[in-house]
């Protein structure tokens, strides 16, 4: 059995065989995964970086060898911080931390859960860079003394209106430049938002997370592509540590300080569990009643992600238990 570690760039990688004392290095390029594969045999395990074409790699090789680890590059250090830093040092690292079972592994969601985490991550970025262009606008009206509401602009009909307002001639045409940006990227936010919520209803673990009050199909489809399987964390601490929704904790000697919540993990799932808190408390009375009561002592932002960390117990063990609510607020489940 060889410990195969690999250092995996877009057109060629690195590899080096460690089998018992016998190390051995080679150089592929990303067309030659065939010529590889004949290396390979079914005992061996094989280690390679988390990256942009990781997917790609492991799909290609995992049938020939017994195990695929893909690590992750922010938590294994030895190589971001060596001293001597190449591919055949990379790819050794990882053979030889391998061999002792000392990689911390990401997890690989299935593929459909990959596509739609993709297909998420880039509707963010697009009502993000569409916010940034409707501030514009109203950072150029106000130059010309034309003050709008925050919320302006969301409509076609608003937008048409633009055309109206008393400014100049290159302010006229610059709005007119933002203007059909905006249209078009409310097109294709509303794509996407069709698309994620069609292939959300295929997901395991769906109709039970939409049945939460405050979780819609989008939202909730986004939840699952960023959860992947409920059964890879042991309890609800797991998964809001996953969330990055727990506090970092310093304990010397006697002296235990907790401090802002890691943000570790994805921004965009902690966006949504947030926006989906705001929404469920004001249904159901238990959560209204611990966030009300955390927002006196603590303020409404410490508040919020209180709650938050506690709504994301409660799609735990809903996601765990197969659970389905008929009336989420009085915590009714849904009869069989």
């Amino acid at each position: 059995m060889s410990y195969i570690g690999v250092d995996l760039h877009k057109n060629n990688f690195q590899v080096c065989y460690i089998n018992g004392q016998q190390k051995k290095f080679s150089h592929y390029s990303i067309h030659d995964l065939e010529k590889f594969k004949e290396t390979l045999n079914k005992e061996d395990h094989l280690a390679v970086e988390s990256t942009g074409n990781t997917r790609y790699f492991m799909n290609q090789v995992k049938e020939a060898v017994g195990r695929v680890v893909v690590v992750n590059p922010r938590q294994f250090k030895v190589i971001s911080n060596s001293v001597k830093k190449t591919d055949k040092q990379d790819a050794e690292q990882l053979a030889l931390f391998l061999s002792k079972d000392m990689l911390p592994e990401v997890r690989m969601k299935d593929e459909k859960r990959s596509q739609l985490k993709s297909l998420a991550n880039t509707r963010d970025k697009l009502v993000k860079l569409r916010t940034a262009l409707k501030n514009k606008v109203h950072n150029i009206l106000n130059a010309h003394g034309i003050v709008t509401p925050r919320e302006a602009f969301s409509s076609n009909k608003s937008l048409d209106g633009l055309k109206d307002y008393a400014v100049n001639e290159l302010a006229h045409l610059e709005i007119e430049v933002i203007v059909s940006q905006i249209r078009s990227l409310n097109e294709g936010i509303k794509r996407l938002d069709k698309q994620i919520e069609d292939a959300g209803k295929d997901l395991d673990g769906f109709e039970n997370i939409t049945s939460i009050k405050g979780i819609g199909k989008k939202s909730g489809t986004i939840l699952l592509s960023i959860i992947g399987d409920i059964n890879d964390f042991a309890d609800p601490g797991k998964l809001a540590s996953f969330f990055g929704v727990v506090p970092r904790i310093s304990n010397s000697n006697e002296n235990i300080h907790q401090g802002r919540i890691t943000k570790q993990g994805s921004k965009l799932g902690r966006t949504t569990l947030v926006q989906c808190t705001l929404i469920a408390i004001r249904y159901s009375d238990y959560l209204r009643s611990f966030y009300e009561r955390l927002k006196l002592k603590k303020g409404s932002g410490k508040a919020i992600i209180a709650t938050a960390r506690k709504f994301l117990d409660i799609i735990y063990m809903t996601l765990k238990n197969k659970l389905i609510f008929e009336d989420f607020p009085n915590f009714v489940l849904k009869s069989s």
